[in-house]
């Protein structure tokens, strides 16, 4: 999957984070992405994901590659679940 939309990405000249950026932003007006940084050049990453333009194939691609469903699951493994539980 992770492939997949790194092939996207470089297509479109952008990095993967990017494009996952562009991606939620596209999802409507009112989902906003909360992207975390330490660093100044990931700001400025972040930030020129606004400029990503996205075509309806684009999302396409993205859905097929990340069908709803694909990214379920544990957070973490069972024994790790265990602790954050316990």
């Amino acid at each position: 999957m992770v492939g997949q939309v790194e092939q996207l990405a470089k297509e479109k000249g952008a990095s993967a984070a990017q494009l996952a950026l562009a991606w939620v932003l596209a999802q409507g007006d009112d989902i906003v992405p909360i992207p975390g940084t330490k660093r100044a050049k990931y700001l400025e990453e972040n930030v020129a994901a606004l400029s990503l333009e996205l075509t309806g194939l684009d999302l396409a691609r993205i859905e097929q590659a990340f069908p709803f469903g694909a990214a379920s699951g544990e957070r973490y493994p069972a024994p790790m679940m265990e602790l954050v539980n316990g």
